[in-house]
């Protein structure tokens, strides 16, 4: 756990001031390291969706070491094998995707901490310098680990009040386009209505004292999202860069470029 980087994480916010982040998917270490070095404030390294396994996620986490970036991890679901796990590999928090109610988000809180506050096992993984620093890492856990709900669904939005009350969380993110999708807006990012009723519930969050996260879809959406009140704002997504990227070299080399569902070239 990289206390630091959390402490100066939480100053920032406190101050008024972006927290900008990077999404991790791809399984190159590299990719964190570069973030790293640039001076991002955190990046979330995705095991909900994608190829991610367990190894790659170590590697994307020794990647940050001793730099001032918090290295969250989004699992995928709220278990607590998954959690545990995660922290136990040295990330300082999670990522909870599809959270809906206050209890859903006291159980992940729970689990991210270790007893009696909560019901975390304690190992002689990384976390705890492979057992080395076992009394050092309990004794500061449960004060700085992160736990980010993840509003993605009507049910979340309408229980915002609820989720936000909950102790021991201080950020949350949400997910356009599943949000989209739970409003019947299926493969829009933000649908009709959708865009007003996060940034309602940004305001329903903001009210508690508490953070909220979202992805940016370009430098004028990281502006207006910075601008919206939006304390951490994920600038890009590595595959984003990627195919966007290249995407746009192929444009101005005349090309159409497009990519099917079956993954063969079109345009």
């Amino acid at each position: 756990m990289n206390v630091p980087a959390i402490q100066a994480l939480r100053r920032r916010l406190a101050a008024g001031e972006p927290a900008l982040g990077f999404w991790v998917t791809l399984e190159s270490p590299s990719l964190v390291e570069i973030a790293v070095a640039l001076g991002v404030d955190w990046v979330v390294i995705d095991a909900e969706h994608g190829q991610l396994d367990w190894q790659e996620i170590v590697a994307h986490l020794r990647a940050a070491v001793r730099s001032r970036t918090v290295t969250l991890v989004r699992i995928a679901a709220l278990d607590a094998a998954l959690v545990k796990r995660a922290l136990d590999l040295g990330a300082d928090g999670v990522v909870v995707p599809w959270m809906e109610t206050a209890e859903q988000v006291r159980q992940a809180v729970s689990f991210a901490r270790y007893p009696p506050q909560g019901q975390r096992g304690i190992g002689g993984e990384r976390a705890t310098g492979w057992g080395q620093a076992l009394v050092e890492h309990v004794a500061e856990a449960n004060d700085h680990v992160l736990v980010v709900p993840l509003i993605e669904t009507r049910q979340g939005a309408v229980q915002a009040h609820e989720l936000a009350a909950v102790e021991g969380v201080e950020l949350f993110m949400f997910g356009p386009s599943d949000l989209s999708s739970s409003f019947g807006h299926r493969g829009q990012w933000e649908g009709p209505g959708v865009a007003e009723e996060i940034l309602r519930v940004k305001d329903v969050i903001r009210a508690s004292g508490k953070h909220c996260g979202i992805m940016a879809r370009g430098h004028e959406d990281m502006a207006r999202r910075i601008a919206q009140g939006f304390g951490l704002v994920a600038l890009a997504s590595d595959v984003g860069l990627v195919a966007g990227g290249l995407k746009g070299a192929l444009e101005a080399a005349g090309r159409r470029p497009a990519i099917r569902t079956d993954l063969a070239a079109g345009g």
